[in-house]
């Protein structure tokens, strides 16, 4: 078990955490996944894969993940997927500073924790893995995502300045940007906006409508969206590749979005994006 590589991956519950702790598992990894509930552990530990609970807004829960995995590997920690997250809609205007807070809490500074802990470990070792699932929204602003673009624009600046920061270190930073992927995801963000958004006293009223059609599954269907296969195919190479890319685009839309940003004046940009809900 020991000369296995060590991974943690979070969000380990659904979606991509769950399909990517089971790949990297049948690919001879030791794999450490967290969920945040206990009745999510079941169906991990049922395939061997070691589960332990952890909630990025409770630093305690931070600390004593990575305790209890480098108590179980003598120190050992090569890799460390930043994976969960939710998605908070919702118009700029409406979104409250509570609320923002939360998206922040969950999706920046749980993560930052925690690769802070990771690192001290990797330094020891003169290599390490550090990978966070971002998303094209943390390169290409989106209408009604405002706090969770926000979040991701957040993430995006501090993985890149610490990729810069660790060069010559052994420990490599990557990001993967992902467009649409098959998962709970919509679900989760469709209980958020419910509840934090006050929907029909908003000035954005008819545009919510639209939104939750979307959200609901009442909607049209995207036809680029893909399977958490796709994230797990560039994972592997950031894990396993002697130089590992800073940045991965997954799925049509987002290579699209990124490709136009960069082509595209900036206004010209901005005012084809308003023309996608």
């Amino acid at each position: 078990m020991t000369d296995k590589p060590v991974i943690i991956i979070t969000g380990c519950s659904s979606g991509i955490g769950a399909h990517c702790a089971t790949a990297l598992q049948d690919d001879g990894w030791r794999v450490f996944a967290t969920v945040r509930r206990t009745e999510d552990m079941a169906a991990l530990e049922n395939q061997g894969i070691e589960t332990l609970l952890m909630d990025y807004t409770e630093p305690t829960s931070i600390a004593a993940l990575v305790d209890t995995v480098a108590a179980r590997t003598n120190g050992r920690i090569d890799a460390l997927f930043n994976n969960g997250a939710y998605g908070q809609p919702g118009a700029v205007e409406d979104i409250s500073v509570d609320t923002l807070r939360r998206q922040f809490e969950t999706n920046v500074f749980g993560w930052h924790d925690l690769t802070c802990r990771v690192i001290p470990f990797m330094r020891r070792q003169g290599k390490g893995r550090i990978v966070h699932c971002s998303s094209i929204l943390g390169l290409v602003p989106y209408r009604y995502r405002g706090a969770y673009t926000a979040s991701k624009f957040a993430l995006e600046g501090l993985g890149v300045t610490l990729r810069m920061e660790l060069e010559g270190s052994g420990i490599h930073v990557s990001m993967i940007e992902p467009g649409p992927i098959a998962s709970k995801f919509t679900a989760t963000a469709l209980s958020h906006i419910e509840a934090n958004i006050d929907l029909k006293n908003s000035a954005h009223a008819a545009q919510y409508e639209r939104q939750l059609a979307r959200l609901d599954g009442t909607g049209p269907v995207n036809k680029h969206k893909l399977g958490p296969e796709a994230v797990y195919k560039v994972l592997k190479h950031a894990l396993t590749a002697t130089r590992p890319r800073p940045h991965y685009l997954v799925t049509v839309p987002a290579k699209q979005g990124a490709f136009l940003k960069r082509i595209l004046p900036a206004d010209m940009f901005y005012r084809l994006l308003r023309k996608f809900d």
